[in-house]
């Protein structure tokens, strides 16, 4: 898991976009985006760890690659998420981060930022 707020908020920034929604997508299988805990970098581990017990990736699938884990484990975080922007930055909670979940990597990886503007 890898902490893209900052990025993020630079692109945000540089829009000059006060007041509207960022969405973030990322457009692979085996990749995922979440907003969690940045504070405590325990939390990640606790999180990646806890996904490796629930999907090992050495338990019998069919999908020939061999990455069958890291898609389930996208799946169950999820490709998307949709954060409030206010006065020219993300609305996040005091605790709370960007996270880039990469499951079958390294790997090339985009997160596709769009901004909405409030009307």
């Amino acid at each position: 898991m890898v902490d893209i707020t900052a990025e993020v908020n630079s692109v945000v920034k540089k829009s000059d976009l006060q007041s509207g929604t960022c969405h973030l997508y990322v457009p692979h299988t085996t990749a995922a985006v979440t907003v969690n805990e940045s504070a405590d970098a325990f939390v990640a581990e606790d999180i990646l760890e806890h996904l490796r017990s629930l999907v090992p990736a050495d338990a019998h699938y069919k999908h020939r690659e061999g990455n069958s884990d890291a898609h389930i484990k996208a799946s169950l975080i999820g490709p998307d998420v949709t954060v409030p922007i206010q006065d020219g930055h993300l609305a996040l909670g005091t605790w709370q981060g960007v996270f880039f979940c990469e499951f079958d990597g390294p790997r090339q990886r985009q997160v596709w930022v769009t901004l909405i503007k409030e009307t």
